[in-house]
């Protein structure tokens, strides 16, 4: 664990040198979010409720989004990890006893410390500005909730990315890849809309993929709209979908190697 403890150490520091980088993000992350708001107060003009939502209701959807975000979204990672491979940089991995899946998970939990402690003061700065239409968890133990589908919603983000990633593997360019599993998560899992306000069919449909959980789930836990079994059955299935993802990782981790080594040599 030391070793590990170490990368981590290693990974602050390096993500240190784009504290800047992270800051902009953030700021001009914060332009389309008020043409968003903007877009539903004028929804809202003279109505209290829609699909089950008020006003402060979707706005701090919107600003819970830009908040699970900041903890959970893969950044530079499956670009680094695809050209660890093309590049060959993988080979120090396979004479060293660091395994790569953990050494990518360290520098990856490293990066979002780093941008998280940037980004959450100008967040917070934001969440001020709209307290009046923000909603505050009902109570500690639904933040504890939270909290933890944030942190396993952090792991299907990573082992996702970091399996499509390892395409690099069979294919020269991976970015094809990339964006088209970037475009459906930025639709499936919320960031444009919440997915309860769906038909029930298309919404039945959308949970039985991982992207809901990467978004939608965390906020609704957030928001007090997922209690009871509902809550307890998220849990399981979005648990299930880090197993899942985790396994297929390793899968694909170890039938790449095969084809790196018989390439290299």
């Amino acid at each position: 664990m030391q070793k590990y403890r170490h990368i981590i150490g290693i990974g602050i520091q390096n993500n240190l040198t784009y504290r800047v980088n992270f800051l902009a993000r953030t700021l001009f992350g914060f332009i389309p979010l008020l043409a968003t708001l903007s877009l539903w107060r004028t929804v809202y003009a003279g109505k209290g409720e829609l699909a089950g939502y008020t006003l402060g209701q979707m706005i701090s959807y919107y600003l819970m989004v830009a908040i699970v975000d900041m903890f959970t979204a893969v950044s530079e990672d499956d670009w680094q990890i695809a050209a660890d491979i093309k590049d060959g940089n993988i080979s120090q991995f396979l004479l060293k006893p660091i395994n790569y899946l953990g050494f990518r998970l360290c520098l990856f939990s490293a990066g979002r410390v780093i941008y998280t402690s940037v980004a959450l003061v100008p967040v917070l700065v934001f969440i001020v500005c709209q307290h009046q239409n923000f909603v505050l968890p009902a109570n500690f133990l639904t933040l504890a909730y939270f909290a933890l589908s944030l942190a396993l919603a952090a792991l299907i983000q990573f082992f996702m990315s970091f399996t499509m990633a390892l395409l690099a593997f069979w294919v020269t360019e991976v970015s094809t890849f990339i964006f088209i599993l970037y475009a459906f998560e930025y639709i499936a899992s919320g960031h444009v809309f919440p997915l309860d306000i769906l038909p029930a069919g298309v919404h039945q449909v959308l949970a039985l993929t991982p992207f809901p959980y990467m978004l939608s789930f965390p906020i609704g836990i957030y928001l007090g709209k997922i209690t009871g079994p509902a809550l307890a059955q998220g849990f399981l299935v979005q648990g299930l979908w880090v197993l899942l993802a985790f396994g297929v990782a390793q899968l694909m981790w170890r039938r790449g190697i095969k084809k790196y080594s018989a390439v290299g040599g």
